[in-house]
């Protein structure tokens, strides 16, 4: 008996949704894959396994989360990411860290990172942290030690220190090449005037209460 098109318009859809669900990132196929870290001559949408000979215990570990980052310079923040390029035992694993240093009145400018989803979690100090979304709204808190905020992918986002001591974050993103893309270093011809009024903006939200905002514009914007 041959199907009615009905049944098979609705069976093509369900092929078609499953091709899709196909395409997406693949889970593993093996329990390991450290990146290989000589030299690439073929470039491929991540990083080539380590031969499964040589892979150690080593790969699995990174203490660059351990050192303080440069906080000597004119924003008074550092971050250092740590992608699977640094951190060999993350290929494959859709991860990577950060840490963030901020010294007093220290301010991380707006970016976004346009391929993960950041989870912020602070270690040390009290920081002023909060994103934008495409409704020009706020979202804004201040945080304490041993809280965490999450920052959704592709948003701009910011943090300030606006307590009285070097504050330390830890940052876990679900990409192990997250991307960063930053206001400052988008801009054409960016000057120190118009980074001291956005910092200066930013550090006057950070004393209002109110959780949100509406019609937000910072300079450059």
């Amino acid at each position: 008996m041959n199907s009615s098109p009905p049944f098979c318009i609705f069976f093509l859809l369900v092929n078609l949704a499953c091709m899709k669900i196909c395409l997406a990132d693949p889970d593993n196929l093996q329990d390991l894959c450290p990146t290989s870290p000589e030299k690439q001559t073929i470039f491929i949408n991540g990083f080539p396994c380590k031969d499964p000979a040589t892979v150690n215990a080593s790969d699995f570990k990174n203490s660059k989360m351990g050192e303080q980052g440069d906080t000597d310079k004119f924003f008074g923040s550092s971050v250092n990411i740590v992608t699977a390029a640094e951190f060999l035992g993350l290929n494959t694993l859709s991860l990577s860290v950060a840490r963030t240093d901020l010294a007093v009145d220290g301010l991380v400018a707006p970016h976004s990172h346009p391929r993960a989803s950041e989870i912020f979690f602070l270690s040390k100090g009290r920081v002023f942290v909060g994103f934008i979304d495409t409704n020009n709204q706020l979202f804004q808190k201040v945080l304490s030690p041993g809280d965490v905020f999450v920052f959704p992918r592709g948003l701009l986002h910011f943090s300030l220190n606006n307590g009285f001591d070097l504050a330390t974050g830890f940052s876990v993103f679900n990409s192990q090449n997250p991307g960063k893309v930053s206001i400052n270093g988008a801009m054409f011809q960016p000057n120190i005037e118009m980074i001291d009024k956005l910092k200066k903006t930013i550090i006057s939200l950070s004393k209002i209460e109110a959780n949100r905002f509406k019609n937000l514009t910072l300079p450059w914007f």
